[in-house]
C-alpha cells in the first residue's frame, strides 16, 4: 500500500476514531490546505507518553502541509474535565498551572525541534477567559446550550448515577469552555478541524455545534483511540501504575527507552505506525519480514530508539542505549557518573551501604538472594556479577577497585536483575 493523501495515511497508522463528517473532512484535508488544533490541559508539570499520539498525529498533518496549533488550557486547567473521570479532579492555584503552562510549551517546542521541523503556533485560553464577563458569556455562549443533552452525555451520566461522588457545576461548565475554544479559534485563526482523545468526543461535538449555531458554518472533529495495554492499564503506565512522563526529571531517558523496549510483542507493528515516521512501505516490509521469523527485540530497539531520539534527542538516546548495552552486555567501567545518577533515579534498584562488604550478605540485603545460604549456591554457580565481571568467591569481600568513581557498583544475578549499590 502506498499512501497518496493524509486521510489515507491517518487510516493507515491508526489515528482515527470517531469523525464528524467523513466524506466532507476526507475532501477537505486531501484537497486544500486548513488549520486544525489539538488542546492539552496542565494537569501535571509534564507531559506524558499518552499525549504523544495526538502530538504526532498534529505532525501528520503538518507534513501534508496543513497549518497546526497547540492550545494550552490555561483556563480549562484550572476547572478540569471530568469526561470520563470517577471523581472530580483537585482543583490547582493559578500560579502553579501558569507554571506547568510554560514547561509544557518548552516541551512541546524541544519535541518539534527534535523533529526537524518548525514548532506550531502554541496558545493559552486563558488570555481570552481572563476578559470575559460571565454575564454576557453565559447570555451569549449559554444559551446554546441544552443541559437535556449535556446531561444525557455518558460522560455526564455515569458520574451523576455516582450518588457519592456527582458532577459539581464547575465541572459541568467545562463542556461550555471547550466549545468555546473551538468557536475562539476558528474566528481568530479559520480552524476547521478539532482533534482529540476519544474520550473528547462529546466536548467536541459541542463545538462543532455551536459553531454551526453562531457562524453557520460547517467545522469538523476527529478523535484518536485511547491506548490501553492487555491487562486494561491505561497505556503509559508501568506495572506500579506509575506515568512515563517526557520530562528526564521524572523519568529518566533511561527509563524512557526500557519501556518501549519492553512493550508487549502484539502492540510492535501498531507502535511503529503511531509512534514513529518510518514509511509504509518500509512497515509493511517489516511486517512481511516479522510475519515469516519473529525477532521482537530488533522491532523494538527500532521503536525505542525512535521514540527516544524525538522526546528527549540523540545524546540522551546515546546514553539511554550505551546504559542498556552496557548493563547486559558490556564493560561497566563505560558508563559515566551522570549514567550512575541515572540509574539511582529510577532505571534500577539502588541501595545505600555504609559498611556491608561481604558479599553474601549484600546479596541478602538487596534481596537478590533469600538467605546466606542461597547467596552461596548463586555464587559456586556462576550467577553473580560485579561490574560485570563474574564473581565465584563465595568468600569475596568488596575493595575499592569494585567501587567506580568511588561510590557506585553494580551488582547482577543472571541476565536481568541488576542492583545498584551506592557506598
Amino acid at each position: 500500500m502506498v499512501c497518496l493523501n493524509l486521510f489515507d495515511e491517518l487510516k493507515f497508522r491508526g489515528f482515527i476514531s470517531k469523525i464528524s463528517n467523513i466524506d466532507g473532512l476526507e475532501k477537505i484535508i486531501n484537497h486544500n490546505v486548513i488549520t486544525l488544533y489539538c488542546g492539552f490541559d496542565p494537569t501535571s508539570d509534564s507531559l506524558h507518553i499518552g499525549h504523544l499520539v495526538p502530538l504526532f498525529c498534529l505532525k501528520w498533518f503538518q507534513k501534508y502541509n496543513h497549518n497546526i496549533i497547540v492550545l494550552l488550557g490555561g483556563a480549562t486547567g484550572l476547572i478540569g474535565d471530568p469526561s470520563f473521570k470517577n471523581q472530580e479532579r483537585e482543583f490547582n492555584i493559578s500560579e502553579k498551572v501558569i507554571c506547568w503552562n510554560t514547561k509544557i510549551k518548552n516541551q512541546i517546542f524541544y519535541l518539534f525541534q527534535n523533529l526537524g521541523v518548525f514548532s506550531p503556533l502554541i496558545v493559552n485560553n486563558y488570555d481570552w477567559f481572563k476578559k470575559i464577563n460571565i454575564i454576557s458569556f453565559l447570555r451569549d455562549i449559554g444559551k446554546y446550550f441544552s443541559v437535556n443533552k449535556m446531561i444525557n452525555r455518558k460522560s455526564v451520566k455515569n458520574r451523576i448515577n455516582r450518588i457519592e461522588q456527582g458532577i459539581s457545576f464547575t465541572e459541568f461548565s467545562y463542556n461550555l469552555l471547550q466549545s468555546y475554544d473551538f468557536l475562539k479559534l476558528y474566528k481568530k485563526y479559520h480552524v476547521i478541524l478539532q482533534i482529540g482523545g476519544s474520550d473528547q468526543w462529546g466536548n467536541i461535538s459541542s463545538g462543532i455545534e455551536l459553531i454551526r449555531r453562531v457562524c453557520h458554518e460547517q467545522v469538523f472533529g476527529l478523535t484518536i483511540p485511547l491506548l490501553t495495554q492487555s491487562n486494561g492499564m491505561k497505556f503509559g503506565k508501568t506495572e506500579k501504575n506509575e506515568s512515563i512522563w517526557l520530562d528526564s526529571e521524572k523519568t529518566t531517558s533511561y527509563k524512557f527507552y526500557q519501556f518501549w523496549l519492553n512493550v508487549e510483542d502484539d502492540k510492535i507493528i501498531d507502535f511503529l505506525k503511531l509512534f514513529t515516521f518510518l514509511s509504509i512501505s518500509k512497515i509493511n516490509q517489516i511486517q512481511k519480514n516479522n510475519n515469516i521469523k519473529s525477532d521482537f527485540f530488533y522491532l523494538k530497539s527500532i521503536l525505542a530508539d525512535a521514540v527516544t531520539r524525538i522526546v528527549h534527542g540523540k545524546e540522551e538516546l546515546k546514553s539511554a542505549k550505551r546504559i542498556t548495552n552496557i548493563l547486559f552486555y558490556g564493560n561497566c567501567n563505560k558508563l559515566t557518573k551522570l549514567d550512575f545518577y541515572q540509574l539511582k533515579k529510577d532505571g534500577i534498584p539502588s541501595l545505600i551501604l555504609n559498611g556491608e562488604e561481604d558479599l553474601r550478605q549484600v546479596l541478602v540485603n538487596t534481596k537478590l538472594s533469600s538467605s546466606r545460604n542461597h547467596a552461596y549456591q548463586l555464587i559456586i554457580s556462576n550467577a553473580i556479577r560485579i561490574n560485570n565481571r563474574k564473581e565465584t568467591n563465595p568468600k569475596y569481600v568488596f575493595c575499592y577497585s569494585d567501587k567506580l568513581f568511588g561510590k557506585f557498583t553494580l551488582i547482577t544475578r543472571g541476565k536481568k536483575n541488576h542492583f545498584l549499590l551506592c557506598w
